[in-house]
C-alpha cells in the first residue's frame, strides 16, 4: 500500500443507502487510527463496468459487492478466487498493483467466523445441518459447511428445484427435503441455518415448525433486522444456542479490510455496539 495516497474503499450496488458497511468499517479505520476513506456508490447497472475500471485511478483499493450486482460482477473481474466460483458470487474485490481486478468471496468465511463465536463449542463433525432456503446465502453457507466437514447437509426450500440444483452442483452430502417436511428433520440436526429472508422486517414470518429441535442445538438466522428474530427466539425457548446475523456481516468484512488498509481488524463488543445503535 503506497503512502503517497489515502487508500479508498467502498461498497457499491443499487440500492445502497441501507448498508451498513460504511459504518463498519468507518468504525476500524477511526479505532486503529489509519488513513483511508469507504464510500457507499450506487451505481447504474449500464455503468458498471466503466466506474469499476475508473476507481483505481481515483486511489481505490478495493470494494464490496451488494445486491444485485454479486454474481454479475465475477464476469467483469480479471482474477476469481475458487471460493467465489464455487458460490456463483463475489462480495469483495482488490485492485491490485499490477491493475488487475480479482473478485474473492467471504460471506461463508464470515459465516463460520461468526458461528465460531456464538457457539464456541459446536463442533462441525457432530451431526447433519439443516439449511433453510436456497438463494444466494445458502450457496455460501453449503459452501462453507462443506468445506469445514459438516458429513450431511439436509437442504430444504420452498421451491424444491432451486434446491436439487443446488444437490447437483455440490455433490452427495446434500440430501434435499420438501419445505413442509423441514419440521420433521431438525430433531437429528446439531446445526439449524435459516438463509432465507422470512422473519426480516417487512417479510413474512418463519413458518417451519420448529418442535422437533432438541436442547444444545445451534440455531444460526442470517436475518439480522430485526436482530433477534422470532425464529430465534423460539430456538432458544427450546434450550437451542442461538447465533444471530449480524456476526457474519461483521466477520465477512474482516479479509478484505485487511488487503484494502493493511491492518487485520477485530470484531468486538464496540463494533456491534456501534452497528446496532
Amino acid at each position: 500500500m503506497t503512502e503517497t495516497r489515502i487508500p479508498l474503499a467502498g461498497v457499491i450496488g443499487s440500492p445502497i443507502a441501507h448498508s451498513k458497511s460504511p459504518r463498519l468499517h468507518g468504525y476500524w479505520l477511526r479505532k486503529m487510527g489509519l488513513p483511508g476513506h469507504y464510500i457507499p456508490m450506487d451505481i447504474a447497472s449500464d455503468k458498471l463496468e466503466d466506474c469499476l475500471r475508473s476507481l483505481p485511478d481515483l486511489g481505490f483499493v478495493g470494494l464490496n459487492v451488494t445486491i444485485p450486482y454479486k454474481e454479475r460482477i465475477l464476469d467483469l473481474a480479471d482474477l476469481v478466487t475458487d471460493r467465489a466460483t464455487l458460490i456463483g458470487a463475489a462480495n469483495t474485490l482488490i485492485f491490485r498493483a499490477d491493475g488487475k481486478i480479482h473478485a474473492d468471496n467471504t460471506d461463508g468465511y464470515g459465516f463460520i467466523e461468526n458461528l465460531r463465536s456464538g457457539a464456541p463449542d459446536w463442533q462441525p463433525a457432530a451431526g447433519p445441518a439443516v439449511v433453510l432456503g436456497a438463494g444466494g446465502a445458502s450457496r455460501a453457507v453449503i459452501a462453507s459447511l462443506l468445506d469445514v466437514k459438516v458429513p450431511e447437509i439436509i437442504l430444504t426450500n420452498r421451491t424444491r428445484i432451486r434446491a436439487e440444483q443446488l444437490k447437483e452442483e455440490f455433490g452427495h452430502r446434500i440430501r434435499v427435503v420438501e419445505w413442509v417436511q423441514a419440521g420433521n428433520v431438525l430433531e437429528t440436526a446439531s446445526l439449524v441455518v435459516n438463509t432465507t429472508a422470512l422473519g426480516m422486517q417487512g417479510k413474512p414470518e418463519m413458518r417451519v415448525p420448529l418442535d422437533g429441535l432438541r436442547p444444545g442445538t445451534v440455531v444460526n438466522d442470517l436475518v439480522y433486522a430485526p436482530l433477534d428474530t422470532r425464529f430465534l427466539q423460539t430456538a432458544r425457548e427450546r434450550g437451542c444456542i442461538t447465533v444471530d446475523g449480524l456476526g457474519m456481516l461483521l466477520h465477512q468484512a474482516v479479509p478484505g479490510f485487511e488487503r484494502w488498509f493493511g491492518k487485520r481488524p477485530v470484531v468486538d463488543l464496540g463494533l456491534r455496539a456501534a452497528l446496532v445503535s
